[in-house]
């Protein structure tokens, strides 16, 4: 009975040990990847895991105000800037062949910076870029674009580096992040690891320092004539130190801070400031992106360790414990045989030897005197 209920234990366990791997080698990278589709959030965030916007605002921001048929000029508000980003499902099923099937994603995204004493729009921008499905760094895609202030059409961009989210499980190190106004990847480097309203964040800080955007000789003009009317050239300097808080499993943004500058430099008279603001996420943006990181993260841990780990204890236990059984069952059998066979040889009862018969007098067959019988 103990050898058989062991050998049923003994399987069980080489069936958990068999999931326990499946679970870590199978499943769990399969829930490390970019989904191909995800759902937008309602006007009540609904349904539940659905997609939100994040929303970053500047207080006290000074920043130029561009309205057609008037000058520029430069104000000073509260800015809210709202970043929403889409899957496009229908685009990846088309566009990713080759190397990028079933290993990238097609993401369009959509900003808008608004003033909000007003809700006048100052900029607005639109891209739609191929994110690695692990990784979530941008890949090569050749339909790929950005398009920032302006009715111009979509412009030709190479996207680089992380953009919208970082790897799951996060590592602490430098990675590399896309900045849309010098348009390239840039490094961001690991600066220490920091709990958000409870939740652990990994720290990471990109400092641009002052670049030359290089922007067309018309809009350098304009910009001269409304600014610096006795310049004859000039240039658009930009510097931002951009720091974002990463849940490290899930690889989400919890908070995002930016420090941005523009500065229009001429080549005779004062430089004039075209922004100087510093955006950080909400403290509603912070909330919903603690708690979508938490659950990617709670369901992550799940399928990627606790599972596994369980399962690896359970079936470890069931082995060792059936094993036990079975050769503690088999020694039983093993001495009950012993034992049956020692009293098969020893408790057997030789036949006991006859007792030696009494000697008869055999008469010679003649008659006996009858004096000679009674002496006898």
């Amino acid at each position: 009975m103990k050898a058989r209920l062991g050998a049923v234990l003994f399987g069980i366990g080489v069936l958990c040990l068999v999931l326990a791997a499946g679970a870590a080698f199978f499943v769990a990278p399969t829930v490390t990847k970019l989904p191909y589709d995800l759902t937008l959030c309602n006007a009540e965030g609904k349904p539940e895991g659905c997609l939100k916007p994040s929303i970053a605002v500047a207080e006290n921001a000074k920043f130029l105000q561009l309205k057609k048929d008037a000058p520029p000029t430069i104000q000073t508000g509260r800015l809210e800037a709202t970043t929403e980003v889409a899957p496009q499902a229908g685009v990846t099923e088309v566009e990713m062949t080759g190397d990028l099937e079933g290993e990238a994603v097609v993401w369009g995204a959509y900003g808008t910076v608004k003033w909000t004493q007003t809700g006048e729009v100052i900029s607005q921008y639109s891209a739609e870029l191929a994110l690695d499905r692990q990784t979530a760094a941008a890949v090569g895609w050749g339909k790929q674009f950005l398009q920032a202030d302006g009715p111009e059409g979509p412009s030709e961009v190479t996207f680089g580096g992380q953009v919208y989210k970082f790897p799951f499980h996060t590592e602490r190190k430098d990675h590399e992040y896309f900045d849309r106004d010098v348009r390239k990847a840039l490094p961001i480097r690991f600066d220490g690891t920091e709990k958000i309203d409870g939740t652990e964040a990994y720290r990471f800080k990109q400092v641009i320092e002052e670049t030359d955007l290089g922007l067309p000789a018309d809009r350098v003009s304009a910009l001269l004539g409304a600014f610096a009317p006795g310049a004859t050239s000039g240039k658009v300097i930009y510097s931002n130190t951009r720091t974002i808080w990463v849940e490290p499993v899930s690889g989400n943004f919890v908070k995002v801070r930016e420090q941005q500058k523009k500065m229009l430099v001429p080549d005779q008279g004062t430089s004039t400031a075209l922004l100087d603001a510093d955006f950080v996420y909400s403290d509603q943006t912070i909330a919903n992106s603690i708690e979508s990181a938490g659950t990617n993260r709670d369901k992550l841990l799940l399928i990627g360790r606790t599972i596994p780990l369980a399962l690896l204890v359970v079936g470890a236990l069931a082995l060792i414990v059936g094993l036990w059984l079975v050769l503690s069952g088999r020694r039983a059998t093993a001495a009950a045989r012993h034992r049956a066979d020692g009293d098969d040889e020893g408790g057997a009862t030789a036949p006991a030897p006859r007792a030696p018969a009494k000697q008869q007098e055999v008469s010679s067959g003649a008659p006996v005197p009858d004096g000679e019988a009674k002496r006898r």
